[in-house]
This record gives C-alpha cells, sequence and structure tokens, in this order.
C-alpha cells in the first residue's frame, strides 16, 4: 500500500457524514459536522480532521460524546447568547452560535456567543472565517477535556491545548486574515498525524515527566494521550523562550473560552465525573462589525494594505517570502482542491475500521 493515497473532498464528506449518521446523530447536522471536518483537511490542518474520526469513534463508544442531541440557544441578553452543545461534537453547536452572534453583531456591533456542554468542534478557524466571510471580525477561544499542556515549571498537564483563532476580512481581492493557534507549542493531533507518518518530532513539542524533550513521534503520543505525567510544552517551549505566554494564553483560553460559560475546568472536574460523563467543553466567540467603528470599505481597505505591505518585506530566501495568517491554509485548499486531500496508509486502516464497527461500506478501499 502506498504510504499515503489523495482523496476527493466530496468523498471524504460522504464518508465523514455516514459514518457521523451510523453513529446516530441526526442527518442535518452530520452533514454539517462532515463538511466542517473535511473543509479542515482542505485547509491543511490534517490534525483535525478525519484522522479525529478514530478518536471520536472511541468515544462514542465509551459514551463520552452522545450525537443524537440537538444544541440549543439556552438564553440571550442583548448582544450575548449562551448555547448547550448537547454533549455531543462541537461542529453544530459552534456553527449554530457563530451565526446568532454574527446576526447579532450586525445589531449591536459587538456579540458573544458563549457555549457550554460541548466536546471537540475541530478548528477554531472554522468559526471566525466563517464570521470574516460576512465581512466582520471574530475572536474563538474553546478549552479542552484531555489534560495535555504541562505549565511552566510544572511536570503534570493541567490545561488542554486551548485553541485561540482570530479572522479579519479583507475584501474581495485578498484573503481574510486568519490566525488559529493551540496554545501548546503544537497540538496534540500534530504529534499523532506524525506518529501516523512514522516521523520525528521538533525538539521542544512535547516533554517526559522529568522534563525532557521527545523526539520520537510514537513516544510523545503515547506520553501525551496515554501516560499521567508529560505532555505538550507551552507556546514558547522553554522558560528562556518565554513559555509563560502559551500557558497564560491556555489559562486566558480556559477562562474566557469555557468558565465564563459555566463550562468545566477539566483538571478538576475529571475527579468528579464517572468515565462516560459528558466533557463539557466550552467555546466562546465573539464578533465584531467593523461598519459600526470606522466603517467596512475603511476597514477592509486597510486590512488589505497591512498585508501587501508584509507581502511586500524584503525576504531573507526568496523561496520563502513573507507570509500572513492565513496564507497557509489558503495555498492548500486550492492545491488539494485540484489534488484531492492526502490520508496517510496507518490512517485509511484506521478508518476501514472505523466503518466495519458501523456496519457501513468503506468508501475508500479503491484508488
Amino acid at each position: 500500500m502506498p504510504a499515503e493515497r489523495r482523496f476527493p473532498a466530496s468523498l471524504l464528506e460522504t464518508q465523514t457524514e455516514q459514518i457521523l449518521e451510523a453513529w446516530g446523530m441526526p442527518q442535518a447536522q452530520a452533514r454539517l459536522t462532515a463538511h466542517l471536518i473535511v473543509e479542515t483537511d482542505l485547509l491543511g490542518i490534517e490534525s483535525h480532521g478525519v484522522s479525529m474520526l478514530p478518536q471520536y469513534d472511541t468515544m462514542v463508544r465509551n459514551g463520552k460524546i452522545r450525537l443524537a442531541g440537538t444544541p440549543r440557544l439556552i438564553q440571550e441578553a442583548g448582544a450575548t447568547s449562551l448555547w448547550d452543545g448537547a454533549a455531543s461534537l462541537g461542529h453544530p453547536v459552534a456553527h449554530a452560535a457563530t451565526a446568532h452572534a454574527i446576526g447579532q453583531a450586525r445589531q449591536h456591533g459587538i456579540a458573544l456567543a458563549g457555549v457550554r456542554n460541548s466536546h471537540h468542534f475541530g478548528a477554531a478557524g472554522l468559526y471566525a472565517r466563517q464570521a470574516a466571510r460576512e465581512g466582520l471580525v471574530a475572536l474563538v477561544t474553546s478549552s479542552s477535556q484531555a489534560l495535555m499542556l504541562v505549565p511552566t515549571h510544572a511536570s503534570m498537564p493541567v490545561l488542554g491545548t486551548n485553541p485561540i483563532a482570530f479572522a479579519a476580512p479583507a475584501g474581495a481581492d485578498h484573503e481574510a486574515v486568519v490566525l488559529d493557534i493551540a496554545t501548546t507549542t503544537s497540538a496534540a493531533n500534530k504529534v499523532k498525524v506524525r506518529a501516523l507518518r512514522g516521523q520525528q518530532i521538533p525538539t521542544g513539542w512535547a516533554v517526559d515527566g522529568n522534563g525532557q524533550t521527545i523526539t520520537d513521534a510514537e513516544q510523545a503520543r503515547r506520553q501525551v494521550y496515554e501516560l499521567p505525567e508529560g505532555g505538550l510544552t507551552p507556546l514558547g517551549s522553554r522558560p528562556d523562550l518565554s513559555s509563560h505566554k502559551g500557558y497564560g494564553l491556555a489559562l486566558l483560553a480556559q477562562i474566557l473560552g469555557a468558565t465564563l460559560n459555566g463550562a468545566a475546568f477539566s483538571a478538576t472536574a475529571g475527579t468528579l465525573r464517572t468515565p462516560d460523563a459528558p466533557a463539557d467543553i466550552g467555546h466562546s466567540i465573539i464578533v465584531i462589525d467593523p461598519g459600526f467603528l470606522g466603517g467596512q470599505p475603511a476597514f477592509e481597505h486597510s486590512v488589505a494594505g497591512i498585508i501587501d505591505h508584509l507581502h511586500a518585506t524584503p525576504a531573507l530566501d526568496p523561496a520563502q517570502p513573507v507570509l500572513v495568517p492565513g496564507d497557509p491554509e489558503a495555498q492548500a485548499r486550492a492545491e488539494r482542491l485540484a489534488h484531492g486531500i492526502p490520508l496517510p496508509a496507518a490512517l485509511l486502516v484506521q478508518l476501514a475500521a472505523v466503518t466495519a464497527r458501523a456496519n457501513i461500506p468503506f468508501l475508500l478501499d479503491t484508488p
């Protein structure tokens, strides 16, 4: 079997939708979630796309994700809204909450949508982009269930990868600026993808319980996902490289993305839960309408000017020009729409097992 094979996005969406429906997710939610999952792969964010399906499969079978639930609006006041994710995957509730916040921001200038009782929602940038496509600015934060981030000077993980995403539109002739980052030096699922491909990971991504760096991806995967000590470093990797900043940003994402909405702090909530208890992850989406401030056209023109100036900045190596956050994803999307989404052979084996357990056809078995 080749090391990896490419598939059209439409086929991966069909396969993903069938898996989600077999697990009990309502059809409309399954279609939306499949689209968002595969869109993540199109953007080149392989760590949060279909590679998550084997992990979701385990969680569904353990009762940690309850896909039959439907997101609901709990309350609304002024420019705020609070949502319940029904202990299902977070994609449908985050999409609905973002759409609602977009409407509120058009009315009030700014809006905050908070989510609790949710689960993994894919890449945070999906929802920032959702607002940017409507000409609005967005800031997205989220907590995580798994304890993976080892705080500066600590030996045990206490926080999750706790992502932060930001997007700003730049008009019809420019891609939006989209910053989408884990607050760890690397997202945990990037370690998993490296392990699937049998690759090494860079020094500084992960450490063992003694704070020693790990470069073998499979060893790092076990350290992050299976062992109680060690894990991922905060953004910055070491105290002398300002890892306290990544640690602080992770704490910000926890408080703003979850605690504010009544969602869990996994480090303490885990001791109170039964093994099949929902994750109670939280997300927050803040949307701003620049039309209420300097005006929409002027704002987008200014952002476009900043992008042009950055792109024109002299590069150390002409082969590696200066990019703007969002450029690599836009480039990946164009390439993958044209040539397909690459999946490693090890992941295809796992996906075949997922479909077999779900008693549905495996659509990815032909070249």
